[in-house]
């Protein structure tokens, strides 16, 4: 038997809401069977990057996205399988990035009757922006580009069935001018739009995906929960993080509080110090607060995406939108005493302009008088547009204040694609599509810093700046990183201190990476090991950039870094209170502890004249409790049987060491138990990935009353593992990975006469994301018939009846079938140990043992 198509890749996926667990199981199947090797998440959710080859994952949300840049690991979606499979050999990267400043991604074209060097300009142009080129219309083309229906080669594909477009070659040519895509429809053959209207004949306002959460940097209100739900789901996209809340944003108590629940709830931490947190969230991009946690590298948003996560509950970069990150107190230079009006964007779009243009520092109006010196708009035809020439008002569309705040610079207005408007497009259609520059922010607004830089953030500076660095820095596909192989770059300096140790001493050797014809990209960078500031050997001529700019004020201020430090560790016992101390600090400080002499002493003298005169003395305030640093989902423990009042003790000597036992479907960091249990209440908890420990944890706690080295007491239970067909540390990080939504979109119904009753199946299913219903085979409990015509001819899904075999339930097993089958769905009759099974491995499987009929033989 020959090598597998994939017989080199080491492939990891990223689940999210548009790549389901579920998914996951059947392309890992499809890639085993190929060849590939599938690595499962770490134990701490992670992707293993020292291993992997390709990462496949429909968004760029994800947080190793910028370390995949670093690496020039590829990163593609689901597609990149079925078409390689479709071809029999492994297809280019570059076409199924999920990247969406590729605009021509998964666009596959052919040109017909254009001249040759028009045809070689937009061939070009479309395969550096993701496309691909076919010779004729197949059944994988998406786009014929023709200028007439009457071309052979369109009247052909047509005769053959072809379901693609056929389109003008100015849609292509508008296309490159904005470095955006634009809705092909007015392009469209036999009748476009273009060459039957003109710019004057209204358009309707397009409603934009891209504003929702992010049209104002400083939002006055918690979103509510999602579809009027009473109670918040968990937002697990903040499981294991600990969240700032900057000085700087001046908000209410009470909804700090709220937010501290939310978070609280998800499984995070709200912290005091910059130090202890992975998450700053700020209003400025000023202040000791913001460019500490920025020189940390610690991920940095405001409020707008702090709200834009909850919810979402899903992971994006705070640079990924505009008005996600921090605003300028100041504005951006160049932009003050300016005063900008808008024309042809309506609803959010609006509003989103006019909080980026005061973000901007400029003064926004909502009408045009003569005194205004700019107008932005998404056409070239309104009232406001005739009148700006005559008063001497400059008319550009949106993508210039974009690319200025992006770039916190201000752009020329005499770039030809700030001057652009399509003749049949409201540009509104496009608009926050733009990214932050991260290199620029740091050039401006916290340069330096290494000197302070722990182990991690330096190395998270070394991925920044590779990624960067790896960027294509010019034209439409700005920031893109064209993917190559992970050989190219010394994974010593960027794999310092990365990974779990574990899976590093049980890793086999890397496989080499797929021979894939990728595309050599603009800047490839060499990462060097060796000395950290050691001057490159290649430099731009395009200007020095911010590092080397931050490493030569580094070495300039360093003297005074250094006399600083000298000072800082100097006692300050002494008589002069200069040891490293404000002499006014000093002076205030005696005066505090004067102050608070005297009204001890005041304090005394009045608790002894009411003891004399025989009054009740004052009750003594109850010392506060320590910060909860452990959330323990405690199971199968036996120490508290039958004995209430032990329990109730004990769990208070252990809140005092800062150890909290939490309820089943609580937040929690740990899950404590004597063994592997398949119990609702291990499974629950789980599905959220906490660290799995053993209970004889709190048994040391409790006996010697101090706090254990945590990482003395791993659960261990190779028996059970072995019954049960899992590993315990591969669950645990599919399950981080996962983040709850193993069984999302999954059906799960159960029969009321199940084994032990349906109320622990839900639980366990809900926990998990399963749509979870009761099958009482009457109507109403039905899926809506379908056929595989109206699914998009997709294969039909799975759904699940959990039943025991009494005569009651074996009555009800051919409506089931029947039901599924009329929804173009396969029925599977499970025993209820298929969904313990499932939640156990946290990996969506099946056998034919769960089968009913199968799995109730044995006994």
């Amino acid at each position: 038997m020959g090598e597998g198509l994939f017989h080199e890749c080491a492939i990891a996926f990223v689940p999210s809401s548009s790549l389901t667990p579920k998914s996951i199981s059947e392309l890992s199947a499809i890639l085993q069977d190929n060849g590939a090797e599938v690595l499962d998440p770490r134990r701490n959710g992670t992707i293993a990057m020292d291993k992997v080859t390709h990462v496949v994952s429909n968004t760029i949300d994800f947080q190793q996205y910028t370390e995949s840049q670093a690496f020039m690991i590829p990163v593609v979606t689901t597609h990149w399988i079925t078409a390689s499979v479709g071809k029999r050999r492994v297809a280019q990267v570059r076409p199924f990035s999920p990247d969406p400043r590729l605009i021509f991604a998964e666009v596959v074209v052919t040109c017909a009757d254009l001249p040759v060097t028009d045809k070689e300009s937009i061939l070009g142009a479309v395969m550096a922006l993701g496309g691909q080129e076919t010779k004729d219309a197949t059944r994988i083309t998406t786009h014929v580009c023709a200028l007439s229906m009457d071309h052979p080669k369109v009247q052909a594909s047509l005769a053959k069935g072809w379901k693609g477009k056929v389109v003008l070659p100015h849609w292509f040519d508008d296309c490159f001018k904005l470095g955006k895509r634009i809705d092909e429809s007015p392009y469209l053959l036999p009748d476009p739009e273009i060459l039957k209207k003109t710019s004057d004949d209204e358009i309707d306002i397009p409603v934009n995906d891209n504003l929702d959460g992010a049209t104002s940097p400083n939002p006055q209100w918690l979103p509510l929960p999602p579809d009027g739900d009473v109670a918040r789901p968990p937002c697990t996209v903040f499981q294991q993080r600990k969240v700032l809340l900057g000085a700087d944003l001046n908000i209410t108590p009470r909804l700090t509080k709220a937010i501290r629940d939310i978070i609280r709830n998800g499984g995070g931490k709200m912290v005091d110090t910059v130090d202890a947190c992975d998450m700053y969230i700020g209003q400025y991009r000023d202040g000791e607060q913001y460019v500490s946690a920025c020189q940390s590298c610690k991920d940095v948003g405001n409020l707008s995406w702090l709200y834009y996560l909850i919810v979402q509950n899903s992971w994006t970069s705070s640079l990924r939108r505009l008005l996600h990150y921090p605003t300028p107190r100041d504005g951006i230079e160049g932009f003050r005493g300016l005063r900008i009006t808008v024309s042809n964007y309506g609803g959010e779009a609006r509003v989103y302009l006019e909080n980026l243009i005061k973000a901007c520092g400029a003064e926004f109006t909502k009408t045009m008088k003569s005194d205004n010196t700019h107008l932005i708009t998404a056409r070239d035809s309104s009232e406001k547009c005739k009148a700006a020439p005559e008063w001497g008002v400059a008319v550009v569309n949106h993508l210039w204040i974009e690319e200025s705040y992006a770039k916190c610079q201000m752009k020329p207005i005499n770039v030809p694609k700030y001057n652009h408007f399509p003749h049949r497009t409201n540009l509104g259609e496009i608009i926050g599509q733009t990214f932050l520059d991260e290199g620029r922010l740091r050039e401006l607004y916290y340069p330096g810093g290494e000197a302070l830089m722990t182990g991690s953030a330096k190395r998270k500076r070394k991925i920044l700046e590779a990624a960067e660095d790896n960027a294509c820095h010019n034209g439409p596909a700005d920031g893109v990183v064209v993917a190559q192989t992970a050989a190219d770059v010394d994974e010593d300096v960027l794999m310092e201190g990365d990974g779990d140790k574990e899976d590093a001493e049980n890793s086999p050797p890397k496989k080499a990476a797929a021979p894939v014809p990728v595309e050599t990209p603009v800047r490839a960078r060499h990462v060097r090991s060796g000395k950290e500031n050691d001057t490159p050997s290649v430099v731009s001529t395009g200007g020095r950039s911010a590092k080397a700019k931050a490493r030569d004020l580094l070495q300039n201020i360093a003297p005074d870094i250094a006399l600083y430090e000298k000072e800082k560790k100097r006692s300050g016992k002494a008589t002069t209170p200069f040891g490293g101390k404000r002499a006014a600090n000093f002076v205030e400080k005696q005066k505090l502890e004067e102050e608070e002499a005297k009204q001890k002493k005041t304090a005394a003298k009045d608790k002894s004249s009411e003891d004399e005169e025989g009054k009740r003395p004052s009750k003594k305030a109850r010392p506060s409790l320590p910060d909860v640093e452990m959330r323990i989902i405690l199971t199968g423990f036996t120490r508290w049987l039958e004995d209430k009042n032990k329990e109730d003790a004990d769990r208070r000597k252990l809140r005092d060491m800062g150890i909290q036992i939490v309820q089943e479907g609580q937040a929690c960091d740990y899950l404590a138990a004597p063994h592997i249990v398949r119990t609702v209440k291990f499974l629950c908890a789980l599905a959220r990935g906490p660290e799995v420990i053993s209970s004889t944890f709190i048994d040391a706690a409790l006996d010697t009353g101090k706090l254990p080295v945590i990482s003395k007491f791993p659960l261990k239970d190779k028996e059970a593992e072995s019954r049960y067909n899992f590993t315990l540390g591969k669950s645990v990080g599919r399950a981080k990975a996962n983040r709850g939504r193993l069984l999302q979109g999954v059906a799960v119904y159960c029969t009321e006469g199940v084994k032990n009753g349906p109320k622990s199946y839900q639980a366990v299913a809900e926990a998990n994301g399963a749509i979870f219903k009761i099958y009482r085979a009457r109507s109403g409990t039905t899926i809506k018939p379908t056929t595989a015509e109206q699914d998009g001819g997709a294969p039909p899904d799975p759904v699940y009846l959990l039943s025991g075999v009494s005569a009651d339930e074996k009555g009800m097993w051919a409506r089931f079938r029947e039901m599924a089958t009329k929804g173009h769905m396969e029925p599977r009759i499970v025993a209820p140990d298929w969904l313990l099974d499932v939640a156990m491995a946290q990996q969506v499987r099946y056998d034919a043992k769960f089968a009913v009929e199968n799995f109730w033989q044995k006994d």
